[in-house]
């Protein structure tokens, strides 16, 4: 018998702006840096555009979090999640 430990997921944490596109607060990642990972966690509520994630912020959720177009967030999958927190 062998021993077999799963593979760790790759942690990714990214700290970049809240953008506007038209009436939309979103969040743009590169890919390169890490948006392809943090893709596979944000199912559903992303979409690739170019070499970017997009990530739409609902304005419930930035206002929970206290952030408006140009706030500093990170954003990472630590505790296996996809997770968006204000840089303060």
């Amino acid at each position: 018998m062998r021993r077999f430990w799963p593979k760790k997921p790759k942690q990714v944490s990214i700290v970049g702006p809240v953008v506007r596109q038209g009436d939309e607060l979103v969040l743009l990642i590169p890919l390169a840096v890490g948006g392809d990972v943090l893709a596979e966690y944000a199912k559903g509520i992303n979409e690739v555009r170019g070499e970017h994630l997009r990530v739409p912020v609902p304005s419930w959720l930035a206002e929970k979090l206290g952030i408006r177009e140009g706030s500093q967030v990170i954003v990472d999958n630590f505790e296996g999640k996809f997770r968006i927190t204000r840089d303060d």
